[in-house]
C-alpha cells in the first residue's frame, strides 16, 4: 500500500492594494465627486485669500442689479457687488467653519466613541447618556439654541456645528470598536502585556479608518448646509463677511427680476454637496475591501 505524499503548497501570492488615489480616479463617482470638489474648494481658497476679480464688499450703485456677463460672471446684486466675488468668499467662509467645527466633532467624538465601546462599563453608559441627550433635539433647532445663546461670530458657529455632529461621530465609532476589541489579534496584544492605549492606537483606530474618514467628508457637506442655514436665520457668520445664507435671504425679495442673486450662492451649495458625498462614496468604495473599489 503505497503512503500518500503530500505535495508541497506554494505560497499564495501576496495581494497588491492599488494606491487610494488610482483607484479613486478609476471610480466614477470618486472622479465625478473629486473634480467638483477640487474646483469648489479651489474657488473657496481664492475667497479667503482675497485672490478675486473683485472686493466683495465694494459697491458700485451704477453696476447694480446686472445680469450675469464676461464682467460679472454671476451678475451684481442691488448694491452693485460682484456676486462671483461673493460667492467665493462666502464659500471660503463656510468651509472654515464647517473644517473648524467637523475637526473638533470628528476629534473628540472618535475618541469618545473609542474608549466608550472598548472600555464599557460606566464610561460606556455615561457617554452613551450624553450621546441620547445630544441626539433627543433636531440638528438644526440644537445649533440654533447654542448660536443664539452665544456671542454671534465664527467661533461660536464652529463650537454649535461642533456639538451638533459630536454624537454622530461617537455612535460610528463606537460600533466597530465592539467588534474590533474581541478580534484576536488584540486579544493577542493584550495576552502579551501591550497597555490598552497602544492597542488602541495601533490596532483599532487603523481598522477604523475608512468609516472615519467617509463621516468625516458626509458631516463636512452637512456642516456647510447648517452653517448656511443659520447665517440665513440671522445667526451664523457675522456681517460684513460675506455668507451663503445671508446672500439666500437677500435675494428672496430680488429673485423674480433678479434670479442670479439666488443662483449663485444656490448652485455654489449644490455643487459642493453633491462633489463631496460622490467623494465620500467613491472613497467608501475604495477603503472598503469588500466592496471591491468598483461601485
Amino acid at each position: 500500500m503505497s503512503a500518500l505524499v503530500e505535495q508541497p503548497v506554494a505560497p499564495a501570492a501576496p495581494v497588491r492594494r492599488e494606491p487610494v488615489l488610482r483607484a479613486l480616479v478609476r471610480n466614477r463617482s470618486g472622479l465625478i465627486g473629486t473634480v467638483l470638489t477640487l474646483i469648489v474648494v479651489a474657488t473657496a481658497v481664492a475667497g479667503l485669500a482675497g485672490a478675486l476679480p473683485y472686493d466683495p464688499s465694494a459697491q458700485d450703485v451704477a453696476a447694480a442689479l446686472q445680469s450675469p456677463s464676461g464682467g460679472h460672471w454671476f451678475g451684481t446684486d442691488q448694491f452693485g457687488r460682484d456676486v462671483f466675488s461673493r460667492v467665493a468668499s462666502g464659500l471660503g467662509s463656510s468651509l472654515l467653519v464647517a473644517g473648524v467645527s467637523v475637526a473638533v466633532s470628528g476629534t473628540l467624538g472618535v475618541v469618545l466613541g473609542i474608549l466608550a465601546g472598548y472600555y464599557g462599563g460606566v464610561m460606556d453608559r455615561v457617554i452613551g447618556v450624553l450621546t441620547n441627550v445630544l441626539f433627543a433635539f433636531p440638528s438644526l433647532l440644537l445649533a440654533l439654541a447654542l448660536a443664539a445663546t452665544l456671542d454671534r461670530s465664527r467661533q461660536t458657529v464652529s463650537v454649535a456645528i461642533a456639538v451638533v455632529y459630536l454624537p454622530i461621530f461617537v455612535r460610528v465609532a463606537r460600533g466597530p470598536v465592539l467588534t474590533l476589541r474581541s478580534a484576536d489579534y488584540v486579544t493577542a496584544a493584550t495576552a502579551i502585556g501591550q497597555r490598552r492605549l497602544a492597542t488602541l492606537f495601533t490596532h483599532v483606530l487603523p481598522n477604523m479608518r475608512s468609516i472615519i474618514v467617509v463621516q468625516v467628508t458626509l458631516t463636512l457637506s452637512w456642516a456647510v448646509l447648517t452653517e448656511a442655514s443659520l447665517s440665513f436665520l440671522g445667526f451664523g457668520t457675522p456681517p460684513p463677511a460675506a455668507s451663503l445664507g445671508v446672500m439666500v435671504y437677500d435675494a428672496r425679495t430680488l429673485s423674480s427680476i433678479a434670479p442670479w442673486l439666488l443662483a449663485g450662492p444656490g448652485i455654489a451649495l449644490i455643487v459642493f454637496v453633491i462633489g463631496l458625498n460622490m467623494f465620500g462614496a467613491g472613497l467608501r468604495d475604495v477603503l472598503d475591501p469588500r466592496s471591491g473599489g468598483r461601485r
